[in-house]
């Protein structure tokens, strides 16, 4: 059987693997590449094979307009709001606030985040950080990463005081060995939409479309709500 590739956001990892993983017990063969968003859409637009892609729902529409994803097949996974964690163990800031949250931040030795160069998270992490009136003062402490999942893998590795890691919701939650703060205060979510969508001319397009019926399927909300994903019904 030929293979299925699939490209995906790291917002969407943790729930793609267990897609996968029943995919692959039913005799599918698959294969997966995760990463920022901004990474895995040049990475189809630079001509990479790829029969399945989840970015943010503005970079679907991106490739739809550039004819690189069948608009007929566009699907909204859920939605995603950013949070903080800390590793697992260690002392849990309060981050309710505006301004527990800056003091926290302040006194942080060290603040993890995906690469707002490529990522969604990173961006909001950085506009977080202009609000908050500190960027100047924790540019030196800042460490970005090609995503959350890798930010988050290094937090939970590291054995530092006061360390912070702020990324979206379902890149902390899959991640052992941190443990999840709490959401960032409403003022400062930036939710962000997840689409899946099929390439127009996707190699494999029948299990392609297995795979984001089964992703996107009533009975795998419970999964999705369970890994970050806000769904409206």
């Amino acid at each position: 059987m030929a293979v299925l590739r699939v490209l995906s956001a790291g917002a969407a990892q943790a729930v793609c693997e267990q897609v996968i993983a029943a995919m692959r017990r039913d005799g599918y063969q698959v294969e997966a590449a995760y990463g920022a968003v901004g990474a895995m859409k040049a990475r189809m637009v630079g001509g990479e094979p790829v029969d399945v892609i989840i970015l943010s729902a503005q970079l679907i529409q991106d490739l739809v307009s550039g004819g690189l994803v069948a608009v007929s097949s566009v699907t909204d996974i859920g939605k995603v709001g950013t949070g903080v964690a800390v590793r697992a163990g260690t002392p849990l800031p309060e981050v309710r606030s505006r301004e527990a949250l800056r003091g926290n931040i302040l006194a942080a030795s060290v603040i993890v985040c995906p690469d707002p160069a490529t990522a969604t998270a990173g961006k909001i992490v950085m506009k977080l950080m202009e609000r908050l009136g500190v960027a100047s003062q924790i540019e030196d402490r800042m460490q970005f990463f090609p995503n959350g999942n890798a930010a988050m893998n290094w937090l939970a590795a590291s054995s530092g005081n006061l360390e912070l890691g702020i990324t979206q919701n379902t890149e902390i939650l899959p991640i052992k060995g941190v443990t999840y703060v709490g959401p960032l205060p409403d003022e400062f979510q930036m939710k962000t939409v997840y689409t899946a969508g099929i390439a127009a001319r996707a190699a494999q397009p029948e299990p392609a479309r297995e795979f984001v019926r089964r992703l996107t399927a009533a009975e795998f909300r419970p999964s999705l709500r369970a890994a970050g994903y806000e769904i409206d019904n």
